[in-house]
C-alpha cells in the first residue's frame, strides 16, 4: 500500500473507533469516556500501520509500536481508574447544559469526531517511522528519541502516581501537592506527554523522510499547554486550592525548574 493509502486507511478506523465510542457515550450518558480512549486510539494507530507496512525496518516499526503501547495503554487504564464511578467531567456537563437536547448530536462533531481528526493529524510521526526501510538500523536519532521518551514517560507516570497517592490520603483533602515531581513543575505529567511526542518525532526523523511530520509534537506541546492542559485546569485550581497563587509565584507551569523564592 501507498503512503496515501495507509494513512487512509488509519483515518477509517480512527472513525470507526470514535463513531462506536460516541455511541457509548449515548447509552452512558457520559461524554467524558473519550478521555479514556485517547491513548488507545493511538495504539490502535500504530499496530494498524504495522500491520500495512510490511517494507519498512522491522527494528525501527517495534520499537516505535511498543513505545506508543506502552504510552496509550497507560494513559488510558489511568484515565479509567480515575474516573470510574464519578460520572460525567464538568467539562462535558457544561456543554450538555448548554446544548440542552442538542447534545446527543453535536457531541459526536464537538468531541468524537474533532478528537479523532485530532488523532489522526498528530499520529502522523508514528504512521511515517514505519514506512521506510532505510536506514536499516537503529541510529543516533532512535537511541536519542527513546532517552528523550522515557524522561517524559517518567514525569508522566512518575507525577500521575505521586497525585494519586497524595489524593488517596484523607488527611490531603483540600490541600496542595507540592512534594516530588509537583516541587519542579506545576503540571509534571503534561510537561511529560509532552516530551514523549517529542522522542516520537526524533525516532521519526530517524526514518528517511519523517522529518515532515514537526507539527505533530508542535500541536501536542500547544493543546497541553494552551487548550486542554495547563490552561484549563489552571482556571480551576486557582479558586479551588488554597495556597496556589503562591504555587504559582514560586513554581513553574510547565517545564521543570528549581522552586523561586515568593516575590513577597
Amino acid at each position: 500500500m501507498t503512503s496515501i493509502e495507509v494513512f487512509g486507511a488509519v483515518a477509517l478506523v480512527i472513525l470507526g473507533l470514535m463513531t462506536a465510542i460516541w455511541l457509548l457515550s449515548l447509552a452512558l450518558r457520559n461524554s467524558s469516556i473519550v478521555d479514556v480512549f485517547w491513548g488507545t486510539g493511538f495504539v490502535v494507530a500504530v499496530w494498524i500501520t504495522f500491520a500495512l507496512t510490511p517494507d519498512g525496518f522491522l527494528g525501527r516499526k517495534w520499537l516505535i509500536s511498543i513505545l506508543v503501547t506502552l504510552w496509550g495503554l497507560r494513559l488510558s487504564l489511568y484515565i479509567l481508574w480515575r474516573n470510574w464511578g464519578k460520572g460525567e467531567d464538568f467539562r462535558y456537563q457544561k456543554w450538555r447544559e448548554e446544548a440542552g437536547d442538542k447534545w446527543w448530536w453535536q457531541s459526536f462533531f464537538k468531541v468524537f469526531l474533532l478528537q479523532g481528526i485530532l488523532m489522526w493529524i498528530v499520529s502522523a510521526p508514528l504512521l511515517a517511522t514505519q514506512f521506510s526501510a532505510t536506514p536499516a538500523r537503529l541510529t543516533v536519532l532512535d537511541f536519542t528519541g527513546v532517552i528523550v521518551w522515557a524522561t517524559g514517560f517518567f514525569f508522566e507516570a512518575v507525577g500521575d502516581w505521586q497525585l494519586a497517592r497524595f489524593k488517596a490520603n484523607p488527611a490531603n483533602k483540600g490541600k496542595l501537592l507540592r512534594a516530588g515531581l509537583w516541587r519542579y513543575t506545576r503540571h509534571p505529567n503534561y510537561f511529560g506527554d509532552a516530551v514523549q511526542w517529542w522522542g516520537y518525532y526524533l525516532i521519526a526523523t530517524a526514518a528517511s523522510g519523517g522529518f515532515w511530520t514537526i507539527f505533530s509534537p508542535i500541536i501536542m506541546s500547544f493543546l497541553l499547554v494552551r487548550v486542554s492542559g495547563v490552561a484549563l485546569l489552571e482556571k480551576s485550581l486557582k479558586d479551588a486550592k488554597p495556597g496556589y497563587t503562591d504555587y504559582v509565584e514560586t513554581t513553574n507551569a510547565f517545564i521543570p525548574w528549581f522552586p523561586r523564592k515568593r516575590l513577597s
